[in-house]
């Protein structure tokens, strides 16, 4: 099984941003702990990044026939995608959205999803390993 992590705005900015929020871990210990977790999961992960909206529509549209599942952090573009939304609709590639921080706690302007209205499950607040328990659950839903 092959899946597409995208992540979306400033993540790429992990361990600087707010580590009272998303904490002091780098993007690249996220990339490799999600790239250990597929592997154990027998998976093979594909990371895309990009703090630009079409880059992500264009990652999601690039992924038609070519994934079995995405896991997508649309960061704050979670909150004012429609774009991303409807990307995530028209390839109708399985999608679980995950969020590092419980944006539920947060202000309220976060706690509306748009790219999630298009994905089977939603993961908060769990850290690093919320996407540990999405990739779980495309394999054990779609990988064989």
């Amino acid at each position: 099984m092959k899946i597409l992590i995208i992540n979306g705005p400033n993540l790429n900015m992990l361990g600087i941003r707010e580590p009272d929020i998303y904490g002091a871990q780098t993007y690249g210990a996220l990339l490799q702990y999600v790239a250990d977790a597929c592997a154990e999961l027998g998976a093979e992960a594909e990371f895309f990044q990009s703090n630009h909206e079409g880059a992500i529509v264009d990652a999601i549209q690039g992924a038609y026939r070519r994934v079995d599942g995405i896991i997508i952090n649309p960061a704050a573009y979670t909150h004012t995608s429609v774009a991303i939304l409807d990307a995530l609709k028209a390839v109708a590639i399985p999608a679980v959205e995950v969020h590092l921080s419980d944006v539920r706690q947060r202000e309220s302007f976060r706690h509306v999803s748009y790219p999630g209205m298009a994905c089977e499950k939603t993961i908060i607040g769990k850290g690093f390993a919320g996407y540990k328990e999405a990739a779980a659950y495309l394999v054990e839903k779609y990988g064989g």
